[in-house]
């Protein structure tokens, strides 16, 4: 069984939905893949201004189903969501015909002030693709290991981000060590340009193989990979490092 993400990597525009919808849809205009892989809030940039720019109507859901209808394939990524009052930062993984599954955001970025505007997830996401067992998370997610602890439930990881160039070498290590300690895939979709902080933000997306061989491939702005389930049940087989993990559990 194999699987083909195409991850985009993305200079959002700040606050301007349709102009980033109108963008997203160009860059994958002649692309094909099994999931089309999107940042963290690509509908908006990373925004702390909550009241202002989240989803009441899910606008970007809405988009989300039609591209993945027109692609046949999913289209996977977080926005920004109003529900009941609160405010999520929400990962949506739309299917082709317009079934969705969702995580929110566990660990809020305290650091820019995210856990005061954004209400934490309290249940960690694994769903199942084309035989695929797929965690996903959201780019704070990636600094607590526990989390995202392999209990032979998961076969890929997905992180989708907007991580800073300032702190691009802990993303990039991290990704790496998330994939070896796990004996997983893992993707990780960061954003490039400039948000409306001024933050700056380079290419830095990557997919890698349980024993840390990057295997992505680069064309432009476009980040893809092919994984294969047989690879990796092979390399489970040959090196069985899962079954001599702890025996705890995540409350």
């Amino acid at each position: 069984m194999e699987l083909k993400i195409l991850g985009l990597n993305f200079d959002i525009q700040w606050k301007n939905k349709l102009l980033n919808y109108q963008r997203i849809e160009n860059q994958f205009k002649n692309e094909n893949a099994d999931i089309f892989l999107l940042p963290e809030m690509f509908s908006t940039g990373f925004c702390m201004d909550a009241q202002e720019i989240a989803d009441r109507n899910h606008e970007t859901l809405t988009w989300m189903k039609s591209f993945a209808e027109t692609k046949n394939a999913v289209v996977a990524g977080s926005v920004s969501e109003e529900e009941n009052g609160k405010y999520f930062n929400r990962f949506y993984f739309v299917k082709p015909d317009g079934t969705f599954e969702f995580y929110d955001k566990r660990h809020l970025f305290s650091y820019s002030g995210e856990d005061k505007i954004y209400t934490a997830g309290k249940e960690r996401k694994i769903l199942i693709y084309k035989n695929f067992r797929i965690l996903l998370q959201v780019c704070y997610d990636l600094r607590f290991p526990v989390f995202s602890r392999n209990n032979d439930d998961y076969d890929l990881a997905i992180y989708v981000a907007n991580w800073p160039k300032i702190r691009i070498e802990a993303w990039k290590h991290l990704l790496r060590a998330r994939a070896i300690e796990n004996q997983s895939y893992v993707f990780g979709l960061n954003r490039i340009g400039t948000d409306g902080n001024t933050l700056k933000y380079e290419k830095s997306s990557y997919c890698f193989f349980a024993d840390g061989t990057e295997i992505s491939e680069k064309k432009g702005d476009l980040v893809s990979a092919e994984i294969r389930l047989e690879n990796l049940k092979n390399f489970r087989e040959k090196f069985r490092f899962l079954e001599d993990r702890d025996g705890f559990e995540i409350l």
